[in-house]
């Protein structure tokens, strides 16, 4: 398999997660495919018209995006029901986990591009808004730990647990764990996983920031 990849990209770890968890890591190839809302990749545009990653080319040529997709068909590829519970309550827990971790990341990604707009063309009122958005996601989340404790590893704690690792490699502006001992403590457990371990974001261990803090008032 072709998984269109980078480094940099959340949903793509959030793939790669999986893929080293079902043990199924060797058969993908990454392939280094740079992207951006202005930046088309012809070569990404040909499997995915949205232009974006991940896209993954199938065994059988089949293109399919959007990580969620992407990692339900890993899991059903390694056997089913690993990291995707069958059903009942467990797997619409771990689908409603995956999704608050999911939206996490899109409002984060909002909020810095809002930043980035400058002086002069931001809406403080959008900032704000995305910025209310992270802080009660992140309480869900740590309202949540007692849960996360005893959800084993599944596409809801993958999800949250990359989610949590990308504040820190694209840092917000304040501390997500300020508040959130339960959360932070349980990041702090779950980064451990092998399978976390083996698809670090690439300044993870203590290297410098690459991004800015930000921060509006």
């Amino acid at each position: 398999m072709k998984l269109h990849w980078s480094p940099s990209s959340p949903f793509v770890r959030k793939v790669m997660v999986c893929a080293h968890a079902l043990g199924i890591d060797d058969r993908i190839a990454c392939e280094r495919s740079p992207v951006g809302p202005a930046r088309l990749n012809d070569a990404v545009m040909a499997d995915n018209p949205l232009n974006k990653i991940p896209t993954l080319i199938t065994e059988q040529g089949m293109a399919l995006y959007d990580s969620r997709a992407i990692c339900e068909y890993l899991d059903d590829l390694a056997g089913g029901a690993i990291l995707f519970p069958a059903a009942g309550p467990e797997r619409w827990q771990a689908l409603a986990w995956q999704c608050l971790a999911d939206g996490l990341i899109d409002v984060a990604v909002l909020r810095r591009d809002e930043y980035y707009r400058g002086e002069g063309h931001r809406s403080p009122a959008h900032y704000h808004a995305f910025k209310t958005k992270m802080a009660a996601a992140l309480d869900a989340m740590e309202a949540a730990v007692p849960a996360l404790e005893r959800g084993g590893l599944t596409i809801g704690t993958i999800s949250i647990g990359v989610a949590l690792a990308y504040l820190d490699f694209r840092p917000p502006g304040e501390e997500w764990r300020d508040g959130r001992l339960a959360l932070a403590n349980w990041e702090a457990e779950f980064a451990r996983q092998p399978a976390m371990l083996a698809a670090p974001f690439p300044d993870e261990g203590g290297a410098p920031k690459q991004f800015p803090f930000y921060k509006i008032e």
